[in-house]
């Protein structure tokens, strides 16, 4: 049997900061509805508590990127997972909304580091052909972490209430820093990629492809957005199910599409540049084709006239949405490098907070006033207009 290398090791930790990162922001979508009763919120409301950590995310998340990048990946994968740990366990002694609104805006400052830690370790312990593989491990972390959301409320909930279930992930994060200290001290990245930037800041800034960056996620990411959030009020709102039953039953089998979906991402790109493709362009093909793919699925999710079909729809616009994303997140390394690694990833976090923070609030207006078939035709074709944007900025 082949012996897995060490750096793989070091991945498959890191991988754990992104399941913890997203089940403590995952928390909230899964006991929605209890949260909406409790604190008397419309769909409208709860897309601005979304909102709220949204826009905190996307406003921290380019300081978060440099703060990775100058102090080391050690230093800033620590701080940022005790901040969000802690933040997420007092999500869980929250009684209005104004304290629920607070403990949300520090998970999202602190969350804002998650995904550009990743990709920081991707770039210091993988080779450029491996980036979009490494990229998936990470979709498999976040996917982990939104498949157990809903199940651990499930399961914890119905006992001991929502709270408990925010105090108990929050201290799985906290148990966590200590293993990743222990792997990185063990397996040292190379030697050649944990120099600092050398390269000023005003010259990345003035790049058009950083910039081009920008709206090209808000629009690629925007299908994921939609079933991160709003799984679990689909599956209430749409087919009058309990909270309980549509996250036991329904609500994290999309998750596990999308886990899957990021590895046939990887892998479709990994083979096109092993083949001799040039990177960027493999990248390029695999978002393509997945973008079309993602346009027929969610546009069929409101035709479909069972329970199941709608959750094998939504499963697949899911497995489409995050073929693209393995590739879009290993593109600002394949352009700026592991030195501005930190920061080329956090600028793909800017963009994804600054698309959810308004895009949340309307989606919740949309489902309040026209339902959820009208979400889905209007929002399917958004991921080919990434597309066409990313393939002008990388031309």
């Amino acid at each position: 049997m082949p012996k897995i290398p060490l750096r793989w090791v070091v991945i498959g930790v890191a991988l754990l900061s992104s399941t913890l990162n997203y089940l403590d922001r995952q928390l909230l979508a899964a006991v929605a509805p209890s949260l909406k009763t409790e604190f008397h919120l419309s769909n409208q409301e709860y897309g601005q508590i979304v909102s709220v950590f949204s826009i905190l995310y996307a406003a921290v998340a380019p300081l978060a990127g440099l703060f990775i990048d100058r102090v080391g990946l050690n230093a800033g994968i620590s701080i940022a997972v005790l901040v969000w740990s802690l933040a997420g366990a007092a999500t869980g002694f929250t009684h209005n909304v104004r304290e629920l609104a607070a403990s949300r805006t520090l998970l999202g400052i602190a969350e804002a580091a998650g995904i550009p830690c990743f990709g920081k370790a991707n770039a210091l312990y993988l080779e450029p052909r491996e980036l979009a593989i490494g990229t998936a491990l990470n979709q498999v972390g976040i996917n982990l972490g939104l498949m157990l959301a809903p199940l651990i409320v499930a399961a914890v909930a119905p006992l001991y209430g929502w709270r408990s279930t925010f105090v108990l992930c929050g201290a799985l994060g906290i148990l966590w820093i200590p293993l990743w200290l222990f792997t990185a001290k063990r397996v040292p990245a190379h030697p050649e990629r944990t120099a600092r930037p050398t390269g000023g800041l005003r010259e990345l800034m003035r790049d058009r492809r950083l910039w081009g960056l920008v709206p090209s996620t808000i629009f690629l990411m925007s299908i994921y957005t939609l079933w991160t959030n709003w799984t679990t009020i689909y599956f209430v709102e749409q087919w009058h199910l309990s909270q309980e039953v549509a996250n036991r039953d329904f609500a994290w089998i999309p998750h596990v599409f999308s886990t899957v979906g990021g590895f046939f991402g990887g892998w479709m790109a990994f083979h096109w540049i092993r083949g001799g493709a040039e990177v960027l362009e493999a990248r390029m093909r695999v978002c393509w084709i997945c973008g079309f793919a993602a346009l027929a699925f969610t546009l069929a999710i409101p035709l479909m006239p069972t329970i199941s079909l709608a959750t094998g729809a939504i499963s697949m616009s899911s497995f489409w949405a995050v073929c693209i994303t393995t590739n879009l997140y290993a593109m600002p390394i394949d352009m700026f490098g592991p030195a501005r690694a930190g920061f080329g990833v956090a600028v793909l976090t800017f963009s994804y907070g600054l698309m959810q923070t308004f895009l949340s609030p309307a989606i919740g207006s949309m489902v309040d006033h026209f339902g959820f078939a009208a979400v889905c035709f209007s929002m399917a074709g958004l991921p080919l207009i990434g597309v066409g944007i990313l393939r002008i900025v990388t031309r």
